[in-house]
């Protein structure tokens, strides 16, 4: 998996616990200011069993629970948005400030920056978002 965001995001670099922060909505906001948002595949699918397992570490009808309760009464502006599939992802990354999103390494194009965990990129021994 890779963390990618929106290009105009001063941010390119999060902790495992930032990012954990971000993908449970306890995150709101950037040091900008910039609106955060965390854009993922369904975490019941399997391309997010790492996500599921790394960032939510709980169930997924558990981690569907934490989306609903972070998402309750921000209609205007989720602090999760659910998309069908990597290329959605992307596509709503690209098109969101302050978005970030959690994609196969494969998905990635150049529409998008990709962000360092804990300093380390997708590719590099000790990524925190490798699979088992």
């Amino acid at each position: 998996m890779a963390l990618i965001s929106n290009k105009s995001n001063p941010v390119q670099t999060v902790t495992m616990e930032e990012l954990v922060k971000v993908g449970k909505g306890q995150l709101d906001r950037w040091p900008d200011g910039t609106p955060v948002s965390c854009v993922i595949r369904d975490v019941s699918s399997p391309p997010m069993k790492v996500v599921l397992e790394k960032v939510y570490q709980v169930s997924a009808d558990a981690a569907e629970a934490a989306i609903r309760n972070a998402n309750h009464g921000r209609k205007d502006h989720p602090a999760i948005l659910i998309v069908d599939s990597d290329a959605d992802v992307v596509s709503k990354v690209e098109s969101t400030p302050g978005a970030i999103g959690m994609v196969d390494v494969y998905s990635i194009t150049g529409g998008v920056t990709v962000l360092r965990v804990n300093g380390k990129l997708p590719l590099e021994p000790g990524y925190p978002l490798h699979g088992n």
